[in-house]
């Protein structure tokens, strides 16, 4: 795996479309996700921006994808609790259930091949479609070295 290359994408990438004022994104994390590989090991966060989680709730989110419980239950990213509202081939969107903005948050979750990005953003219809553009960049940059 090529750590450089992850770090100067992630940090590049973070600096233009994660935080406030008008940027896509208000927090993002980049997980080492391999569902192929034995149970005792662990994911790991690689990555993040504008987010702490707990390794509790990493485990329980990346259990929440390896059991493939997508359209069963929610999920939980820090104090917040989504449900998944589309499902594509390798990625799926979801809503905030308790969302503190009136507009609404929403979380983007994308597989590579060895990463799970998982993007926080506010709003509804148009951030949605920034956000998703936003992640697509990130993931264009990791699949072009099949990470």
């Amino acid at each position: 795996m090529d750590w450089a290359f992850v770090q100067k994408s992630w940090e590049k990438w973070a600096s233009s479309n994660i935080g406030s004022s008008g940027l896509p994104l208000k927090a993002a994390m980049l997980i080492n996700y391999d569902p192929f590989r034995p149970s005792r090991l662990l994911s790991t966060i690689a990555e993040q921006e504008g987010i702490k989680i707990s390794p509790i709730e990493l485990s329980q989110f990346v259990n929440f994808i390896k059991c493939n419980k997508l359209q069963k239950e929610t999920f939980m990213i820090g104090n917040n609790q989504y449900m998944v509202t589309s499902i594509h081939e390798n990625w799926f969107c979801a809503r905030c259930l308790n969302a503190s903005k009136s507009a609404g948050e929403g979380a983007i979750v994308m597989l590579t091949s060895v990463f799970l990005l998982v993007a926080l953003y506010d709003g509804s219809i148009g951030l949605a479609s920034r956000a998703m553009a936003s992640v697509d960049q990130l993931v264009w940059q990791l699949n072009r070295k099949n990470l």
